[in-house]
């Protein structure tokens, strides 16, 4: 696509134009969030009849962390409003600490997990490892991990696939909703063609967005599909050199995370002004609270900070491309 038709196609519609969130103004949407004094904002997720804070809790944050520091991380977010909490196997002993630290609130929240089998036996078997580790008898949305190829989405949707699993699982209550997560645009649009899924989790950040043209097909295809949105890498920045090491304070990032304040707050903005439930930031306990400083008090991008950010991400290398 030529870069003029993607920057056309690519607009962010602003809060109180005619087009925003779910067809209607974006206004209209931030009315029915959930605004209590002292508690995050909430956005419907999907059509399902629930509602997630504007920021997720990803528990790569406790991840080798002392059980201590998770329990008081999780007490704070809860205590803020924060009620959408979000783990995986592969996340290290990231759910032997959330389990722990998240059971006295468990009623109260909505906790996402995730697998990277791709096999229905081998996804069985994850989730309920997941469940005794979790402390929990549900999880309210059970998610295909990481899908990047069209062999993952083949496998996943074909006879004996992970899909299976899920479906049995659903309808014996030991998971509530259904989604994937995907680092790729072909991969998203073909799994979406395949099933009837709740939610997608993908990259959505402005430098991926703007110099790798990464994000929009998904928008789109889930939008059509009436697919709930979640994001990933809202305060990434750049690719990191394998070979450099990190100087941020944040080794828990593969990618260079974004650490200037003003860019932090220009950047998770701009994807909470597209039309997404929820962002999860980076895996560390200072980049989730600063995110949920700027979701406190959120407001949707202007269009000169729009162009501002697009300026801004010229010559950086972008954690995601789209593959045409």
């Amino acid at each position: 696509m030529k870069r003029r038709a993607f920057l056309q196609s690519a607009t962010i519609p602003l809060l109180g134009s005619a087009t925003g969130l779910a067809g209607c103004s974006f206004q209209q949407r931030r009315m029915e969030c959930n605004t209590m004094a002292g508690t995050v904002q909430k956005r419907p997720f999907g059509q399902t009849g629930e509602e997630l804070s504007l920021v997720g809790f990803g528990a790569i944050a406790v991840m080798n962390e002392e059980q201590s520091d998770a329990n008081r991380w999780v007490a704070q977010a809860v205590e803020r409003g924060v009620n959408y909490f979000d783990v995986a196997p592969s996340y290290g002993n990231a759910q032997d600490r959330l389990g722990p630290a998240l059971e006295p609130y468990r009623k109260g929240v909505f906790l996402a997990c995730k697998t990277g089998e791709r096999g229905k036996d081998g996804a069985i078997k994850e989730l309920h490892n997941s469940l005794k580790v979790l402390r929990t008898d549900h999880i309210d949305l059970y998610q295909l991990h990481g899908l990047t190829t069209i062999e993952d989405v083949e496998r996943v949707t074909g006879s004996n696939g992970a899909l299976e699993a899920f479906v049995e699982a659903r309808e014996k209550g030991q998971i509530r909703y259904i989604g994937f997560s995907v680092h790729s645009e072909e991969a998203a649009e073909r799994v979406m063609n395949a099933f009837d899924f709740d939610s997608v989790l993908f990259p959505l950040n402005y430098v991926a967005y703007y110099q790798g043209h990464f994000g929009s097909r998904i928008l789109r295809k889930a939008e059509e599909k009436g697919i709930a949105c979640l994001a990933l890498k809202a305060l990434a920045r750049c690719i990191r050199a394998k070979d450099k090491p990190d100087s941020t304070g944040h080794p828990k990032c593969w990618y260079e995370p974004i650490t200037d304040p003003v860019e932090q707050e220009l950047a998770l903005r701009w994807t909470l002004s597209h039309n997404i439930t929820a962002a999860v930031p980076p895996g560390h306990a200072d980049l989730f609270f600063r995110a949920l400083d700027i979701a406190e008090r959120f407001t949707p991008l202007a269009v000169e900070e729009q162009a501002d950010l697009e300026r801004r991400s010229v010559g950086l290398e972008p954690i995601f491309r789209t593959e045409a």
